[in-house]
């Protein structure tokens, strides 16, 4: 790894850096990066594509792959566990997806190693890069608990504050985890093998497609230590009721765990600069 990578973000920039150090500074440099990102969101179809009509398509396919899934004995109906795990889609997709490849181009492109010469801190230029997904993400949050409602007459979430906590964790956790992953990505287009890994991670063994009621006690321990598992718990609690004390506890306490993890990740070994 080279000087660069690893120098802090105080050291570079210095003076540019000394000129707005407060609040109002850094909020106004992270509108700017965000509307800059947005702007370069809508011109790619693909991502584009990615972010807004992928996770419904998805959320299609869940439904009738969920219907075949026998849920006896869990408490949970086929409904439910496809709205939740919609949630999850939506943040996988259009948050972890998008970024991944996005750190890895704009680092690339060299936009990374010119913003970190002026006046953005390390901090602001990742959460401003990730802001338009990020906000992309939620707005299709809120149309899905929407929908849900409006469409397929579920009743409103019985704990509204801990749906809000699990996908706002889960957004969090998922931008730090793309700067994690985008530290071994090379190009943009790779990004679709190193992404891999953790998508099958969060399909497969969150409880999205197949709850965790259905398998084995050991396993679901296992399970429940996984990245995701917790949003997708934190989301279904919220939405149906019934999480006890502890396991809520414990979802939040996994989710913070992965993601002061990730940051320290991103603090240590995120590449600014592309490898020669």
């Amino acid at each position: 790894m080279s000087t660069t990578d690893t120098t802090p973000a105080t050291d570079t920039g210095s003076t540019g850096r000394a000129a707005g150090t407060g609040a109002a500074a850094a909020a106004r440099r992270m509108r700017s990066l965000a509307r800059a990102e947005l702007t370069l969101l809508v011109r790619n179809r693909t991502a584009l594509f990615t972010a807004l009509l992928m996770p419904p398509a998805m959320v299609l396919f869940m439904r009738s792959s969920v219907e075949q899934i026998s849920l006896e004995g869990t408490g949970l109906d086929a409904t439910g566990v496809v709205m939740t795990g919609g949630v999850l889609m939506v943040l996988v997709l259009v948050v972890y997806s998008n970024l991944v490849s996005t750190y890895a181009s704009r680092r690339e492109e060299l936009v990374l190693k010119r913003l970190r010469t002026g006046e953005p801190r390390d901090w602001e230029i990742l959460a401003g890069t990730a802001m338009p997904a990020a906000a992309v993400a939620l707005a299709q949050c809120a149309l899905l608990v929407a929908a849900g409602a409006a469409l397929l007459e579920m009743t409103p979430p019985e704990r509204p504050d801990l749906l809000v906590l699990g996908v706002l964790l889960g957004v969090v956790l998922l931008v730090l985890l793309a700067a994690v992953t985008a530290v071994v990505t090379r190009t943009a287009e790779s990004a679709q093998i190193t992404a891999l890994p953790l998508l099958l991670l969060a399909f497969l063994g969150s409880g999205m497609f197949i709850p965790l009621e259905l398998t084995p006690d050991g396993v679901a321990d296992v399970l429940r230590l996984l990245p995701m598992t917790p949003v997708v718990e934190l989301v279904r609690y919220g939405w149906f009721g019934g999480g006890e004390a502890d396991g809520i506890l414990r979802a939040v306490a996994v989710a913070t765990a992965w993601s002061v993890a990730s940051g320290y990740a991103v603090r240590r070994w995120f590449r600014w600069e592309p490898r020669r």
